[in-house]
């Protein structure tokens, strides 16, 4: 862990960096408004929009720091909406780690009370964090995951392709693909034609859309 550093944003949100990939677990532009504009609003918004609906299952790859579930859980309670969150991540930071975030400033004081309180639990079960959410994180590979479910949408959060580009490949892409849902939506922070052509073959139909502080673009692939 002594690989690992806070570090504050240019919005003033924190995020982590990892000495060892040589990367930011967000965006140096702005965490906060990087994991609620490509996120919550152009992947969890999206969806609920577009399919009137009062409940959503998100499979994140790259869970990290929280941070996306987090603002996805406090906006699903705000709206009245039922989640049921599933976190990939090889590599779970500590609890301790967390609680440096900072985060609790932009969720209700409930949520991340309860989200520090069971976050080591989710690494073992399915567990309720209040009463509209349930999460669960995957102590494994990308690549590795396995479940039953399939899922209204799909946060693809994981390090840069310079960093981790077996992460990008279509192995990697197909394999997360086949747990979304026909009319599920896939979301990304990045956009690059190889990424594209991968969800197009897997079929896809893409949407190029304005990107977070930082990036002119992003990617949102419907099923």
């Amino acid at each position: 862990m002594n690989q690992l550093s806070i570090v504050t944003t240019a919005d003033g949100s924190k995020t982590i960096y990892n000495a060892a990939v040589g990367e930011h677990y967000h965006s140096r532009h702005g965490a906060l408004q990087e994991s609620l504009h490509v996120f919550v609003n152009a992947g969890l918004d999206y969806f609920l929009a577009q399919n009137n609906a009062k409940e959503a299952s998100i499979l994140e790859v790259g869970f990290g720091t929280g941070l996306n579930f987090l603002l996805s859980s406090d906006y699903c309670t705000r709206h009245q909406i039922h989640l049921q969150y599933t976190g990939i991540e090889a590599y779970p930071l500590t609890a301790d780690m967390m609680a440096q975030t900072g985060y609790e400033q932009y969720v209700s004081a409930e949520l991340w009370a309860g989200y520090l309180q069971h976050y080591p639990d989710t690494l073992k079960n399915e567990v309720s964090i209040d009463v509209a959410t349930q999460l669960q994180i995957a102590h494994c590979k990308l690549v590795e995951f396995k479940s039953d479910q399939l899922f209204d949408i799909i946060y693809f959060d994981a390090f840069a392709a310079v960093h981790q580009p077996e992460m990008w490949e279509l192995p990697a892409i197909s394999h997360i693909s086949q747990f979304l849902k026909p009319g599920g939506v896939f979301v990304t922070y990045a956009i690059t034609g190889n990424l594209k052509r991968m969800l197009k073959s897997l079929g896809f139909a893409i949407q190029k859309i304005p990107g977070a502080p930082g990036k002119r673009e992003m990617l949102r692939a419907i099923r």
